[in-house]
């Protein structure tokens, strides 16, 4: 479920443009597998209806999914599993989910199809992007992120998503009461992401003691039940747009 950044370093005898394309830093690692058959087939046949493409315009939340409902944005939602059943237990609530991963999305699609769902659409694109140019002000209820990539080397940590500057970005994005869910199974990040969240302006921590425990609504996903087994911890944060 990462949702992070391609590592190419600029050289000195490069053309000048050439240098600031090749600093220019996004939210990702593109990392394409090989498609199966059905994650090929899900691609080809539901993207019509269930797929959007990028498009320097606002979307209008009210259209694509016939109704006015919360909107729940998840970047990075991996093979979408934990995404597809969260929006099968949440009829009411219409997801969005991005991700960069082409057999995810595949997945996904293929998915969500099987459960019949009618209020999950997908994007296949730079999240970072996405935010700034499709999703308008005051519009989400949710925003989720779980599981990013923790960019663990010192000299990477500036890949990570989750920074002053995303957080900024995301909340006009979010209606006022509005939450952000993040989790991690990385002590370090979740203590960068809660250092973040507790110096931006305009939110407030859902708990008193830094982290939540993992609420109803996010499902406990293999890799994380592994992880348990192997003693690993995971933490979770829930913070909510006051101002």
């Amino acid at each position: 479920m990462t949702d992070q950044q391609n590592n190419v370093d600029s050289t000195n005898d490069a053309p000048v443009e050439e240098q600031k394309h090749m600093r220019k830093i996004r939210s990702f690692v593109k990392r394409e597998g090989r498609m199966t058959h059905r994650q090929q087939t899900a691609t080809d046949t539901l993207w019509a209806t269930m797929g959007l493409d990028f498009k320097k315009e606002l979307l209008d939340f009210n259209a694509i999914f016939g109704r006015d409902a919360d909107v729940v944005l998840e970047i990075g939602f991996g093979m979408g599993k934990s995404l597809v059943e969260m929006a099968l237990n949440a009829p009411d609530k219409d997801f969005l989910g991005i991700e960069v991963h082409g057999p995810g999305v595949g997945a996904c699609l293929a998915d969500a199809a099987d459960a019949g769902l009618t209020n999950l659409r997908v994007m296949n694109y730079d999240a970072v992007e996405v935010l700034e140019f499709m999703i308008p002000d005051n519009s989400l209820a949710t925003f989720q992120l779980y599981f990013p990539d923790p960019w663990h080397k010192a000299r990477h940590n500036k890949r990570r998503l989750v920074q002053t500057s995303f957080i900024e970005d995301m909340c006009p994005k979010l209606i006022f009461g509005g939450k952000i869910h993040m989790a991690t199974d990385w002590e370090q990040y979740a203590e960068h992401m809660l250092e973040v969240m507790s110096s931006s302006v305009g939110f407030e921590n859902c708990s008193q003691d830094s982290y939540i425990e993992r609420p109803e609504w996010r499902p406990l996903t293999k890799f994380e039940s592994r992880g348990h087994r192997l003693g690993h911890g995971v933490w979770d944060l829930l913070f909510k747009r006051i101002s």
